[in-house]
């Protein structure tokens, strides 16, 4: 699969994630509204985790000539969805916002501002 397809699919499940995972910091947690929205949400963070895997890193130092620092997040995402997961089902509420607040931020909102440095696509999209 070509790098701009995997891109564009990393799109297409990170930008509903980014809104879906603001939402559900509105909206009251244990209802059901929140609980649907947080499958959706961990399973769209684990699919765009496995499809970035699948991308090369252009920028910085590689490993194995392949992987950057910043699929460390992915590692971080596939590691935390089922471990926040897991402690909900287990009744570890501090446990469990404490992972998805984790995940948001670094995942999402730290790893999200990486991909808008020079040098990456989004920058040269945005930013000509």
């Amino acid at each position: 699969m070509s790098y701009t397809t995997l891109m564009y699919l990393h799109l297409a499940t990170i930008l509903p994630a980014f809104v879906l995972g603001t939402v559900s910091f509105i909206f009251k947690k244990g209802t059901n509204t929140h609980k649907t929205i947080g499958r959706i949400y961990m399973l769209l963070m684990l699919i765009t985790a496995i499809i970035t895997l699948f991308m090369p890193a252009f920028v910085g130092s590689r490993f194995l000539n392949h992987f950057g620092w910043i699929h460390l997040f992915s590692l971080l995402t596939i590691y935390t969805v089922p471990t926040a997961y897991i402690a909900i089902k287990k009744g570890e509420v501090k446990r469990h916002k404490f992972k998805m607040i984790g995940l948001y931020v670094g995942a999402i909102l730290i790893a999200g501002t990486f991909t808008f440095m020079p040098g990456r696509y989004m920058h040269s999209l945005l930013f000509g």
